[in-house]
């Protein structure tokens, strides 16, 4: 349940701040818990857990090196291990930076540079096989869902009349956890959350986003799936 003194927070006071080489500042009183990913009979994504739930906090650091000794918080390990977080991350909008695939009843965009690696994708054929066969309405639901499920936003499912069917978030950051092959995943940030750069630049406001928080991606601040590997 909502809080009022979350509820009474506006966007402009809830946001996470990179820092130059150093962690994610979250300010605003974000709530932060782990989340798992579900597996189901055939190995697939389908779901989502919901795990430990942390100690309600206005301002707190999350690593972004992947070498604290304090995760999911920073503990200054950055520092001694020289890590570079150099952003490179495009500044397009999700919009321009994805592919449209259209369907008989569905629109599907997909920006792969944002990929996570979570698979939810994957089920079913995909997501974009069952959009190319949305006119049923089993292939529909699902290709819905399997781009609801999706944390990093990279798939947005749109109806024929260009409206985006996404789920509601309220603003929160989870802690993702791989359960498949048992890996800490990237930091899942959820109800259009502002996520500003070290330089001041506010990447586009998204429903959906995921960090990258092991230091390994080539998309930084995104995550790219690169904790896998």
């Amino acid at each position: 349940m909502e809080t009022k003194k979350n509820a009474d927070k506006t966007p402009a006071q809830q946001k996470i701040k990179v820092t130059k080489n150093g962690p994610y500042l979250v300010s605003g009183g974000i709530p932060l818990s782990a989340q798992k990913i579900r597996v189901d009979s055939d190995q697939q994504s389908h779901g989502w857990q919901e795990g430990q739930k942390f100690p309600a906090q206005e301002n707190y650091a999350l690593c972004r090196c992947g070498k604290s000794a304090n995760k999911p918080y920073c503990d200054g390990s950055h520092v001694k291990a020289h890590f570079d977080g150099t952003e490179t991350a495009s500044d397009q909008t999700y919009l321009k930076q994805a592919k449209v695939f259209n369907g008989p009843d569905l629109k599907l965009t997909d920006a792969g540079e944002f990929c996570a690696s979570a698979r939810y994708c994957d089920r079913a054929g995909g997501t974009w096989t069952l959009t190319d066969n949305s006119d049923k309405a089993e292939a529909r639901k699902t290709a819905i869902e399997e781009a609801g499920e999706c944390p990093s936003g990279r798939l947005i499912t749109w109806d024929k009349n260009g409206k985006p069917i996404e789920p509601h978030f309220e603003p929160s950051i989870g802690l993702v956890h791989d359960t498949l092959y048992n890996k800490m995943g990237p930091i899942w940030v959820k109800g259009g959350i502002a996520v500003e750069s070290a330089e001041g630049k506010t990447y586009e406001v998204r429903n959906k986003a995921t960090l990258c928080r092991c230091g390994k991606s080539a998309n930084k601040p995104f995550c790219d799936g690169n904790h896998l590997k």
